[in-house]
């Protein structure tokens, strides 16, 4: 463990590191996995060392504590902790770590906490070089990963661990963090003050990620620091030699006492300070606000309306903004379904991929999937066609317009089903030559009824003159 002193210029340890939490009660968000009995807080509980857990790993986008849990159990539990990054170590380390935590537990009765950094970095002969360890109780493997293990990590070493997934931080989570960090005597232990509008900018920034709010901030307070002018300072000694201060008026007197009060407080952080800091237009953007809901409102319709300059223009504003990934590739397959359609059925595929790849790799990776999926529907031809259709349809069930199903369609697996008529009549379409009968389907209050209209957009052209062939057959109409 690296330990550090306090304030605005603590050595080169970043502030992250320096405010990493001492125990699991300090660490904020994650309570899914902090629960009274959950593996995390027996293994972190386990003050002898001689009890039995089992090894776990810690999957979640960057800053999201996989580090932290880690060192927070190694210092809270009895146990031996080993620290290996994937990206430094080889197979001689691993065994190394596992001959020591061997013999740590046959002379001393004391288990091993290993923790493996980056572990979809290690090859497979490097994790196989884990197994012996993990399946004997010589080590806990506590290992962290930002890409799925399912694809990462080997199998055999995955089913004798047990999987935790780790979330993107809340924006209270991040908040609790920048203002423990503001006042902490680890941090910067109140030597500078942060503007509430400051805070939620870098709140915004961080994107749920922990270490790029304690950077931004960092960098922030630095910039605070260094923007106290020094002038003030040179024009008071100006004043003094220019004459006896004992001469100025009761006023004057007055206005140095707050003049020096002014001096005495901490540099204030600002949003054009963290802005500076950061390098990066903080733009006006609340997440809970309208200009989030204005944002994604014309996100939607430049996509509807086939812009696909001004759908990039509004997805690049969400993902600089820190809107949650998840929720604008949840709106891109929305999109895809209610906009889209069979107008081009591929749309749909490629939205779902595009949420499939913001999962697997994270942000900032993820903007490209996402681009790719918002270029292909905003060029996409357009059809709301089975939008409407769903619509209409239930809107009709909702009015009562249900009726019962015919007794030709009704389920004649049961006993007595027959009896009572059900399946009777029923034509199966498979012996007809064309795979198609006329039969009635609907309900006989909703014959005729017509709910799916296809556009003449795209593939749904063809559908459109298949759909009509299809009707006419099944209705009787030809």
């Amino acid at each position: 463990m690296v330990d550090s002193g306090p304030g605005l210029r603590s050595g080169a340890t970043p502030l992250a590191v320096r405010m990493r939490p001492t125990s699991l009660d300090e660490v904020a968000g994650q309570r899914h996995l902090l629960t009274p009995g959950s593996p995390l807080v027996a293994l972190a509980g386990d003050r002898s060392g001689e009890s039995g857990s089992v090894s776990v790993i810690l999957w979640g986008p960057p800053g999201t504590g996989k580090t932290t849990l880690a060192q927070a159990i190694a210092r809270s539990s009895g146990r031996k902790f080993v620290e290996l990054s994937a990206v430094t170590a080889g197979v001689r380390d691993v065994r190394q770590v596992m001959e020591e935590a061997r013999a740590s537990r046959d002379l001393y009765g004391l288990s091993t906490v290993l923790f493996l950094d980056e572990i979809h970095r290690f090859t497979k002969a490097q994790q196989d070089a884990l197994l012996p360890g993990v399946e004997n109780g010589w080590v806990i493997l506590v290992a962290a990963t930002t890409e799925n293990p399912s694809f990462s990590v080997i199998s055999p070493l995955l089913s004798r661990s047990l999987l935790l997934t780790l979330e993107l931080l809340t924006d209270d989570d991040l908040g609790v963090l920048v203002d423990r960090a503001v006042t902490d005597p680890r941090g910067l232990a109140g030597k500078v003050a942060l503007d509430p509008e400051a805070r939620a900018a870098i709140i915004r920034l961080a994107s749920g990620d922990a270490r790029r709010a304690l950077t931004a901030l960092e960098a922030a307070a630095v910039a605070a620091a260094q923007s106290v002018p020094a002038a003030d300072t040179a024009e008071a000694d100006d004043e003094a030699e220019d004459g006896d201060t004992a001469d100025r008026p009761a006023d004057d007197t007055a206005a140095g006492d707050d003049a020096d009060a002014a001096a005495s407080a901490p540099p204030m952080i600002t949003t054009e300070i963290v802005a500076r800091a950061v390098d990066r237009a903080l733009l006006r953007y609340d997440r809970n606000g309208d200009e989030h809901y204005d944002v994604i409102s014309a996100f939607i319709k430049s996509v509807r309306g086939s812009d696909v300059d001004a759908s990039l223009h509004y997805l690049a504003r969400m993902i600089e903004a820190g809107e949650d990934p998840r929720f604008i590739a949840r709106r891109i397959i929305v999109l895809a379904s209610e906009d889209i359609g069979l107008a081009d059925p591929s749309a749909l595929g490629v939205a779902v991929a595009a949420a499939d790849a913001v999962q697997y790799i994270g942000m900032p990776e993820g903007r490209i999937p996402l681009a790719q999926a918002v270029v292909h529907l905003a060029t996409a031809p357009k059809s709301n066609a089975a939008y409407l259709g769903i619509n209409q349809a239930i809107a009709d069930v909702r009015e009562g317009k249900a009726g019962r199903v015919p007794k030709h369609l009704r389920d004649a697996h049961y006993p007595g089903a027959k009896r009572l008529g059900h399946g009777k009549g029923y034509k199966y379409p498979h012996n007809d030559e064309i795979g198609v009968v006329e039969q009635q389907y609907l309900p006989d209050s909703l014959r005729g009824a017509v709910y799916y209209e296809p556009t003449e957009h795209g593939n749904e052209r063809e559908v459109s003159a298949r759909l009509a062939k299809l009707r006419r057959i099944v209705r009787g109409e030809r």
